[in-house]
C-alpha cells in the first residue's frame, strides 16, 4: 500500500512539473493593455543596426510606433520615406521601428537587389514572433501605437501622419480609427454571430461599398464550390475599373470569345473618369474617395451565373452601367502572307519572353504571343489573329516597341500586321 501511495506521489509531482514547464500561453493585447516586461526586455534582432539586437527598454518614454512590413508589400516599401521623414521630424520624442517575420537571410538579400538598395539604411526587426503574438495581424503594412507603456491603438499606414502623431503626444484626442484586421476567408462584413447558427446555410451574399476600409488590404480572393467553380468573389480597396476589367475578363471566357479580354477590349464613354479609374496619388496610393469594395457569393447551382450576376450588381448600384457589345473597332489584324510554313517550332522547352526585349515564342501556339501583345502597351489596338496557323511556332523578334518594327520583323516569318476595322466584342462602360 505504501508502496502505491509513493507512486501516485511521484507521478502527481511528475505531472506537475510537467505544468510548470509548459509556459503560459501569450495573449494578444487590447487597447489600454499594458505592454508586458517582456516586450521591454527581450532583445530583438537587427539588421542595419551599430548592434545586431537592441530592446525597447530605453525608449519607454516614447511614443513607439511598430510599423509591421514585408519585402513583397510595395504598400510598405512606399511608406519608408514617409517614415524616415516622420521620425526625423519628431526626433527623440518618437520612434519608428520596422518589424518584419522574414528572416535575416531574405531581408540582406532583398537589400541588396536593385530594389532593395532604395532601403539600404533600413533599420528593422528581423524573425519577428513574439510582436507578431502580442500584436496578431492578418496583412501588412500595419502599425501598433504604443505610449505610456501602454497599446493605444493599431492602426493603417494612412494614419501615421504628423497632425495624429503630434495629438498623440500631447495627450489630445485623435480621430485614429482602431484597425483589427479581417480574414478574408470570411464574408465581407459578415458578423461573427452568423457562425453560431444552427442548421443554417449561406445562400448568397452581396455587399457594395465606397469609400476605404482600413481594416483590410487592397486585393480581393475567390470562394469555390465543392467540384471547384468559382461561386464567389471578393474586391476590396480598389477602382471601379479594376471590377470591371474582372467582370470582363471572365465574362470573354463564358462566351467563349476567341482573343483574350485587355484594357483594349473596353470602352469607355464616360464624362469624369476619376470615379472609374480612381486616383493615383503622388505616394503612389490611391485617392480614398474613388476606392470600392465589393462581394457576391452565389449558391453552388448558380456559380456559372456568377460574373453576369455581378457586372448587374455593378450596373444596378454603381455610378455606371457597362455591357458587352458588337462594335466595329480599327486594330490590327494577324495574317500570312504565303503558304510557305516559316513558323514551325523546331521542339524544345517551351518558352514565351513576349514582350520582354527579346521577345521570343518557342514551342507554343501563335495564339500566346497575340495575347501578349494585347497586353502590352507598346501596341495600341487590339491584335486579332487570322492566320488560321493552329500548330506550335518558333518566332523571335527583338521586342515589342512599336507596330512598324513589328511588322518589319514578322515579315522574316511571312506574317504581316494589317490595320484594318472588325466587328468586335466589347466591354462598353456609360455613365448612367
Amino acid at each position: 500500500m505504501k508502496k502505491m501511495f509513493c507512486r501516485e506521489i511521484l507521478t502527481l509531482a511528475f505531472v506537475a512539473l510537467l505544468f510548470l514547464q509548459v509556459p503560459a500561453q501569450q495573449k494578444a493585447l487590447k487597447i489600454g493593455d499594458p505592454v508586458p516586461e517582456k516586450v521591454w526586455t527581450t532583445p530583438l534582432p537587427m539588421v542595419n543596426s551599430p548592434n545586431t539586437t537592441t530592446t525597447l527598454a530605453k525608449d519607454r518614454d516614447k511614443l513607439i510606433l511598430l510599423d509591421f512590413w514585408a519585402t513583397w508589400c510595395s504598400a510598405c516599401l512606399i511608406n519608408f520615406p514617409r517614415m524616415e521623414s516622420l521620425q526625423e521630424k519628431f526626433g527623440d520624442r518618437i520612434k519608428m521601428l520596422p518589424v518584419t517575420d522574414q528572416n535575416r537571410v531574405t531581408i540582406e538579400k532583398f537589400l541588396a537587389t536593385k530594389n532593395g538598395q532604395r532601403f539600404k539604411h533600413l533599420s528593422s526587426v528581423v524573425g519577428d514572433q513574439m510582436f507578431a503574438d502580442y500584436f496578431p495581424h492578418k496583412g501588412v503594412p500595419f502599425f501598433v501605437w504604443i505610449k505610456d507603456g501602454k497599446l493605444i491603438n493599431t492602426t493603417d499606414a494612412e494614419q501615421v501622419n504628423e497632425e495624429n502623431i503630434s495629438k498623440v503626444l500631447k495627450g489630445e484626442n485623435t480621430a485614429l480609427q482602431t484597425v483589427v484586421q479581417m480574414d478574408r476567408t470570411r464574408p465581407l462584413m459578415l458578423a461573427e454571430s452568423f457562425d453560431r447558427q444552427r442548421n443554417v446555410s449561406l445562400l448568397n451574399y452581396s455587399i457594395f461599398i465606397k469609400g476605404p476600409i482600413p481594416d483590410i488590404g487592397s486585393g480581393g480572393t475567390f470562394r469555390y464550390t465543392a467540384d471547384k467553380r468559382v461561386k464567389g468573389r471578393q474586391f476590396t480597396n480598389l477602382p471601379l475599373m479594376d471590377l470591371y476589367y474582372a467582370v470582363g475578363s471572365n465574362l470573354f471566357k463564358s462566351m467563349k470569345v476567341r482573343e483574350n479580354f485587355s484594357k483594349k477590349r473596353m470602352i469607355v464613354e464616360v464624362k469624369n473618369r476619376a470615379d472609374l479609374d480612381g486616383v493615383l496619388l503622388a505616394d503612389g496610393t490611391f485617392d480614398t474617395r474613388y476606392i470600392y469594395s465589393y462581394e457576391l457569393n452565389v449558391p453552388e447551382d448558380r456559380a456559372d451565373s456568377l460574373y453576369r450576376d455581378m457586372l448587374n450588381d455593378l450596373n444596378r448600384y454603381g455610378p455606371f452601367t457597362a455591357a458587352i457589345e458588337r462594335r466595329p473597332v480599327k486594330c490590327l489584324v494577324l495574317k500570312r502572307t504565303s503558304g510557305r510554313d516559316k513558323l514551325a517550332t523546331k521542339g524544345g522547352e517551351a518558352l514565351s519572353t513576349f514582350p520582354r526585349t527579346p521577345s521570343v515564342l518557342r514551342n507554343l501556339p501563335l495564339r500566346v504571343m497575340v495575347n501578349m501583345l494585347n497586353g502590352n502597351s507598346g501596341i495600341d489596338l487590339p491584335v486579332i489573329d487570322e492566320t488560321g496557323y493552329t500548330g506550335n511556332v518558333d518566332v523571335k523578334v527583338s521586342g515589342v516597341r512599336s507596330p512598324d518594327q513589328l511588322r518589319k520583323e514578322l515579315a522574316d516569318y511571312d506574317l504581316e500586321l494589317v490595320e484594318a476595322v472588325k466587328e468586335l466584342d466589347m466591354m462598353v462602360i456609360r455613365d448612367r
